[in-house]
């Protein structure tokens, strides 16, 4: 699903609007899946990744609530951030990190968690020990910076400079 609404819905014969949304009926088409099936790893999915709505057409809809690696504007508006953030990541990436911040990569945003618990689950995807950073949102949004909040809580800013990040040792 993570591939066909947020990577490469192309491969699927699927086109999603500017924000990203696609018609439940042509994604069900595309995947092969069930109704049941689709709400069912929806409303199962720990990390709350994916959104169903009806458009103002009336029409059911599916789109991912970010992460993606195509143009699309979730039209999030921004928010004022928790005072500290945390980004889970592997050892192997903390000598970039200290030298150039965080980066969103081939992402729209870097994702940030609010509490270490969820941070230490994404950062468990990569290989490698993990390590938590603590972000000061606080002082970037002081300092200009953005920060947006997904449907599903995920903390979304463009990137974390160095100097806003607490690595250890």
């Amino acid at each position: 699903m993570s591939l066909a609404l947020r990577h490469t819905p192309e491969k699927f014969g699927l086109a999603p609007d500017a924000a990203g949304w696609v018609p439940v009926a042509d994604f069900l088409t595309a995947l092969q899946i069930s109704r049941a099936d689709l709400d069912t790893v929806v409303a199962g999915s720990d990390k709350q990744r994916f959104a169903v709505g009806q458009g103002p057409d009336g029409v059911a809809r599916i789109r991912a609530n970010q992460g993606h690696s195509i143009p699309v504007d979730l039209a999030l508006p921004p928010q004022a951030p928790p005072a500290r953030l945390y980004h889970g990541t592997s050892t192997a990436s903390l000598a970039s990190i200290r030298a150039t911040g965080l980066h969103r990569g081939s992402r729209h945003h870097v994702h940030l968690s609010t509490d270490v618990e969820t941070a230490h689950r994404v950062g468990a995807r990569r290989s490698g020990p993990v390590v938590i950073l603590t972000v000061d949102a606080a002082a970037m949004a002081d300092a200009g910076h953005l920060f947006y909040r997904s449907a599903n809580g995920v903390w979304l800013t463009d990137a974390v400079p160095p100097e806003y990040l607490a690595l250890p040792s």
